[in-house]
């Protein structure tokens, strides 16, 4: 579904991204992890169109979609849940979900969408017409998703999902983002929590200072001496 091959991304005169290649297949589950600057997010951003690479490619489903504008990234089916979750605190649930909206014409599938989220996060149907800002950490967090779901994705990139939210709170949102990829949408996790990503993940990718260091299975990772230490905490 979608191919990196050998991207370079740039911060003015930083480099950021030192030739990153990496796919995922349709249907999976692959996780980015790897140490703070290591070029997790930036991945995320080459892929969405928000920080383009100054070099390589970014292939979706056949298509070289590296120069695309994000609005036009997004059309075509990739759509991307921010770190720091990135709602809009004066606009109501119902209308920040709406937003995730903004590209379609089907009013009534819309409609469907906006149900199936709700069934999905039962707390947002209950809060649809409070201020977004006045949510939890959790409830923002589902209504991230929730409102990029609405985009249709066919590919969802998730940012930090955990970041800063309770422990029981994690474990949902970790079981939603199996649902959402049990219902046919293939994800792109960058996870602080390493050992919670590759245990829900198929593959995932190790980065380090701009580079992939390893990949493979998760099972495979998991059990590998080098991730266990550096990111697991684990002897």
């Amino acid at each position: 579904m979608l191919e990196l091959r050998d991207v370079q991304t740039y911060y003015g005169n930083i480099q950021a991204l030192k030739g990153v290649s990496l796919r995922i297949a349709r249907g999976e589950i692959v996780t980015l992890i790897g140490a703070n600057g290591a070029g997790k997010t930036t991945t995320l951003m080459s892929i969405s169109g928000v920080t383009p690479p100054k070099s390589g490619a970014v292939v979706f489903l056949g298509q070289d979609v590296t120069r695309l504008s994000t609005e036009r990234i997004v059309s075509l089916g990739i759509t991307q849940v921010p770190e720091g979750r990135m709602i809009f605190p004066r606009l109501s649930v119902r209308e920040n979900l709406l937003m995730g909206a903004y590209l379609r014409k089907d009013k009534a599938v819309i409609r469907d969408d906006e149900e199936r989220v709700y069934a999905m996060f039962p707390v947002l149907r209950e809060r649809r017409t409070q201020m977004g800002g006045t949510l939890s950490g959790g409830e923002q967090q589902m209504l991230a998703i929730g409102r990029a779901l609405l985009a249709r994705p066919k590919l969802l990139l998730l940012d930090e999902p955990s970041l800063g939210l309770a422990p029981l709170v994690v474990e949902n949102i970790f079981e939603i983002i199996q649902q959402i990829n049990r219902d046919g949408v293939t994800v792109l996790l960058v996870e602080q929590n390493a050992q919670m990503a590759l245990q829900i993940a198929h593959r995932g990718y190790v980065l380090e200072t701009g580079r992939v260091t390893l990949e493979g299975e998760a099972k495979d990772l998991l059990n590998d001496p080098k991730v266990r230490s550096a990111y697991l905490g684990l002897d």
